[in-house]
């Protein structure tokens, strides 16, 4: 089963068994705007919750990507490279940052779900 779980940095992780998905949401491109640079973790890479896995450079400011849980690297989205606009215009598809193993699943457990997500975006934009 598929599970989708967000960060308050905006990070969304979706998880397949013991694998998982990394990018950040559309709230996050849309605060960016137009992104120019994407520098994404190489295959091997051991990162650990909270930690800085990737970077995002956009029109307006630089910004660290957050690895929303403790794991390796399995794959970066090598596409960023050449097109990263792509996280303005697929930010939960195909403008995903990396790939990844958990090293400990019931770190999920502390990530919110897309309803408690959606709450936050309210909070914040009050």
């Amino acid at each position: 089963m598929t599970d989708t779980r967000y960060t308050k940095e905006h990070e969304w992780i979706r998880v397949d068994g013991e694998s998982a998905t990394v990018g950040i949401t559309d709230y996050a491109q849309s605060q960016l705007g137009d992104i120019v640079f994407v520098e994404v973790p190489d295959a091997g890479k051991a990162i650990s919750k909270g930690g800085e896995a990737a970077v995002v450079e956009s029109v307006k400011a630089a910004s660290e990507v957050y690895a929303p849980v403790s794991g390796t690297v399995t794959e970066g989205n090598a596409g960023l490279g050449d097109a990263p606009d792509t996280v303005n215009s697929d930010p939960t598809g195909d403008g995903w940052f990396f790939k990844m193993t958990l090293s400990d699943a019931a770190e999920l457990e502390g990530l919110m779900d897309q309803a408690a997500y959606d709450a936050y975006l309210k909070e914040i934009d009050a």
